[in-house]
């Protein structure tokens, strides 16, 4: 699967909520929900486990993602991902990468900021 950034950062294509959703996995969901449930202390269901990325048109969102500051930041200023802001490392977006459980989607916008000459 190609790499799909998130706004944040994240790689949408590593993450299992949005693979599940792409192959249409329910038993992956199921071991998601499960798995998720108990690193972030909430009860997720299989049915919760849906996401074609916060970037895409109307696709669905997972939990947060529909009220997420740093997404709708982002889309309101036709970013890419945040790493093309010239806000960036606002509070909005380092936040969001505090709570993230690996430092991934930093490092992925970091790169991305030092092969656009931002950093």
């Amino acid at each position: 699967m190609e790499r799909m950034i998130a706004y944040c950062g994240l790689d949408c294509a590593a993450c299992p909520v949005y693979r599940a959703t792409q192959s249409d996995d329910n038993a992956e969901r199921a071991k998601v929900a499960e798995m998720w449930s108990k690193l972030f202390k909430f009860d997720f269901k299989p049915e919760h486990i849906n996401c074609d990325g916060c970037t895409s048109e109307g696709g669905r969102l997972f939990g947060h993602c529909n009220r997420c500051e740093v997404r709708l930041c982002a889309g309101e200023k036709k970013l890419e991902n945040c790493a093309h802001c010239g806000d960036y490392g606002c509070g909005k977006l380092t936040g969001l990468l505090a709570m993230l459980p690996n430092p991934a989607a930093r490092e992925n916008l970091t790169g991305i900021r030092k092969s656009l000459g931002k950093e």
